[in-house]
Order: C-alpha cells, then sequence, then structure tokens
C-alpha cells in the first residue's frame, strides 16, 4: 500500500539527486514501512537511498528487507561501506546474512569489521544452523548480583544502547553463569539501596545453545515470555532468543510443515522471489516419487481385472472408495502432524490416547459415511448386495485410511524424523491401493 501511494514521490528525488530530501523521507518513516517502499525499486536505486541516511539508519531499514533483497544490495555494495553497515546490523540478523553469502566474501568483509563484531560473528556462524545459538542475539543487559538497585539501574543506563531488549535484567556470576532474573519494572519500583540479590528470581527458564529452534518458540509460548536466556553445558549465558525471532520462527516452521503436508520441500524465500528452477527442484522429487503408488494402483486393477469386467457396477463406485479413504486420512495426518507441532511433552502414552481416539473416529466416521454410501449405491443400482459391498468397503477404507493417516506421522516421530515429511499425497496414495484391495475383497466375498 505505502509502496504505491509514495514510492512515485520517492522515484522524482531519486531522479533529481535530491539527497537531503531522500534523507528526510527515510527519517519521517517507520523503517518497515521504508523497506516496503524500497523493495519496488532496483538494488542500486535502494542503496542511492540508504547512503543518504545515516549508519545507524541504514541498519534498521537493511534489516526490514526479505534476504533475497538483502543479497542483491550485497552484490552492488563496495566493501568498505557493506562492512559498516553489516557492522551496525543486530547480532542475530547479520549472521543470518552472511550464512547467505559465499564463504570467500565473507572472509573479505570480516577484517573490514570491528574486532568485537567479528569474534561474534564467528561465534555466531560456528552454531547449527536451526540452533538456538544461530538465531540468538548476544545484546543483552547483565548485572552481577552483588550491588544495590540504584547501582543496578546506573549500569543499566550504560548497558541500555548496546541492549537489543531491557525488560529482563539477567544477573550473572563472575564466570558469567546464570544465577537469575530480574525484571525491569521490579527495579523501578524497589528502593534504590535495596540489595539486587534480594530481588532476583533464580528459578530462571532458559534454553540450551544447541537446542532446535523450535523447541526455543515453543518454550517462549508457553511461558509468554518476551525474550529467553541461552546458555552452554556450563550454564554460562551465550546470548538471547527475543520474541520477533520468536514469531519469525514459529511461521517458519508453521509454513515448513505446509509445504511438506503438500509434498513439497520447504523454500527458503517466498515464493514470489524463488526462481522458477528452484521451484522445480523443489516440487519434482516428490512428483516422481508419487508415481510409484499411482503405478501400484494400476497393478491392483489389473489384477482384479477380471472381476471388475464380471460385475461392471463395481468400476462406477472405485472414485467414491478412493476419495473416502484418501480424504479420510489426508485428515487424520493434518490433526496428528499439528498436534505433534503445538504439543512439546508428548510422550507414548499420550502418542497411545492419540491412536485410540482416531481409530474411535474411524469407527464412526466410517459408520457414518458407510449409511450415506449404502444409500447412494442403492439408489444408483437398485440392488441390496451391491450397495452393501460399497456399504461395507467404505467403512473398511475410512477405518484404515484414518489410522494410516493418525499412525504413520507417529511412526516418523519415534524414528526421530520431522513428521510432516509424511505428506497428504503420499497418504493419499497409500490409502488408494489398500483401498482397491479392500474394495475387490469384499466384493469377492459378498457377490460370489
Amino acid at each position: 500500500m505505502y509502496g504505491r501511494l509514495m514510492l512515485p514521490e520517492l522515484q522524482v528525488l531519486l531522479a533529481e539527486n535530491d539527497t537531503t530530501g531522500i534523507q528526510e523521507f527515510c527519517d519521517a518513516l517507520y523503517p518497515a514501512v521504508t523497506a516496503e517502499i524500497l523493495a519496488e525499486l532496483e538494488s542500486q536505486d535502494v542503496w542511492r537511498v540508504l547512503s543518504c541516511s545515516s549508519l545507524e539508519k541504514q541498519a534498521e531499514i537493511f534489516q526490514f528487507l526479505d534476504l533475497p533483497q538483502q543479497m542483491e544490495i550485497v552484490g552492488v555494495v563496495e566493501r568498505g561501506p557493506l562492512s559498516k553497515l553489516i557492522e551496525e546490523m543486530a547480532p542475530d540478523d547479520r549472521v543470518d546474512l552472511l550464512s547467505r553469502m559465499d564463504d570467500e566474501h565473507v572472509e573479505e568483509l570480516l577484517p573490514l569489521i570491528a574486532q568485537a563484531e567479528r569474534s561474534d560473528i564467528r561465534k555466531l556462524l560456528s552454531y547449527p544452523e536451526d540452533s538456538a545459538g544461530a538465531i540468538m542475539t548476544t545484546e543483552y543487559a547483565s548485572l552481577p548480583e552483588d550491588i544495590s538497585v540504584a547501582q543496578a539501574l546506573e549500569k543499566l543506563r550504560h548497558q541500555a544502547p548496546d541492549s537489543e531488549i531491557i525488560w529482563y535484567i539477567y544477573v550473572v556470576d563472575e564466570g558469567r553463569r546464570l544465577q537469575g532474573i530480574v525484571s525491569l519494572r521490579e527495579l523501578i519500583f524497589a528502593r534504590p539501596t535495596r540489595p539486587l540479590s534480594e530481588l532476583i528470581n533464580r528459578d530462571v527458564i532458559s534454553v540450551r545453545v544447541d537446542d532446535d529452534q523450535e523447541y526455543v518458540a515453543q518454550q517462549m509460548a508457553k511461558y509468554d515470555f518476551v525474550a529467553i536466556p541461552v546458555v552452554d553445558n556450563q550454564n554460562q549465558l551465550v546470548g538471547i532468543v527475543t520474541h520477533d525471532d520468536a514469531i519469525d520462527i514459529m511461521q517458519e516452521e508453521a509454513t515448513e510443515d505446509t509445504y511438506r503436508l503438500a509434498a513439497v520441500e520447504p523454500l527458503e524465500d517466498s515464493y514470489l522471489s524463488t526462481s522458477l528452477k528452484t521451484v522445480i527442484q523443489k516440487r519434482i522429487g516428490w512428483l516422481i516419487f508419487l508415481l510409484v503408488p499411482s503405478f501400484l494402483a494400476a497393478k491392483v486393477l489389473q489384477h482384479y481385472e477380471g472381476i471388475s469386467d464380471r460385475y461392471e457396477w463395481l468400476v462406477l463406485f472405485i472414485p467414491l472408495i478412493l476419495a473416502s479413504g484418501g480424504n479420510a486420512g489426508s485428515q487424520s495426518a493434518t490433526l496428528i502432524i499439528r498436534a505433534m507441532a503445538l504439543e512439546t511433552n508428548i510422550d507414548k502414552g499420550d502418542l497411545t490416547a492419540l491412536l485410540r481416539k482416531e481409530i474411535q473416529l474411524g469407527v464412526l466416521l466410517g459408520g457414518a459415511l458407510a449409511l450415506i454410501s449404502f444409500a447412494v449405491a442403492l439408489a444408483f443400482t437398485t440392488q441390496m448386495i451391491q450397495a452393501t459391498v460399497v456399504g461395507l468397503a467404505v467403512f473398511l477404507v475410512v477405518l484404515i485410511g484414518i489410522s494410516a493417516g493418525g499412525m504413520l506421522p507417529m511412526v516418523f516421530r519415534h524414528l526421530g524424523m520431522d513428521p510432516a515429511l509424511m505428506s497428504n499425497p503420499f497418504i493419499t496414495a497409500l490409502v488408494d491401493i489398500l483401498g482397491l484391495i479392500i474394495y475387490f475383497q469384499v466384493a469377492m466375498a459378498l457377490v460370489s
């Protein structure tokens, strides 16, 4: 919306090379709004706009640009200005950018960055991708416990400009081991002479530096944290994960699950910014793999060709059988996978309860669909035995579909794999094969 309204004005300023006007343009708007407008420009023009602003404003706006556009801008900016920009960025944001860049380019930039930031970058880049260490920021407020409230507030005044958030202040000992936490609110309302040790909450919820990012976001959502501390094996405080990163993680993980449920490998960037070649690569593997169960279904039809030729009415209801089982299985898989994604502490007992519930649903839903299918088949064929075959087959196929859709994601989780890999198209294809076998076996048993 902002791009359509204000982009023409910015283009006029660029055409007139009005650096003062461009600077005022950037200063007048919220950085995210400016980034939204800049998304409509070419990389060279984006950098022309950013270079008119202060270094701090450049970093604020740049961090709101999508990573693909950031990478394009990196390609047109000289090393000197780029290193200063990266140095000014928040630690977690600049590591996201550097992790996308070629190693050679990164090594060229690092010597131009200040020693403190350079060490911080190397440390964050060393953590596994999608771990707490890879997404945390090292800009946090910390205090020793052997000081007064007045002394604590004085120290915070010096730390605040370099801290991403100061709602939570982390108390550490001389070895930087996490001892507790105190909120800024408590400090403000406490007596200045009161010892800080009396305010500390020592029951701290923290995450390990190698914990998966999805687990970190789930912990923050569970306890409604604005930030959560990250510690290493020695309980040393190494960083914090903030709420904005947690939101990004939850969105990223939900997007990955959605892609996988549809049998598509997750995209790193938005769909529109992803090249056609990459989209094909992400989709073609699953499509080829799903041909296999389709060939098997054809083989099943060939095996029962004799009975289908003898009783031609069986062919009429094959789509009904396949749709019933496939749809029921996809529903169960989606519900189970989402339950696993939202619940962090599902144990074997919970998985058993989930499976039992799915079987109960299979019986009830299968029974309801069987009655409807029986009535429809009776209206089509006017033959009681034929309608019975269809109704009974639908009941069994729905029961099998719901059981398979609920059980297979659980098996994947038990094997330590992502349950979302058990995609809906695969479950549908698998249930199709079982459904055809069940349908023809029921027909052979009842009709003969």
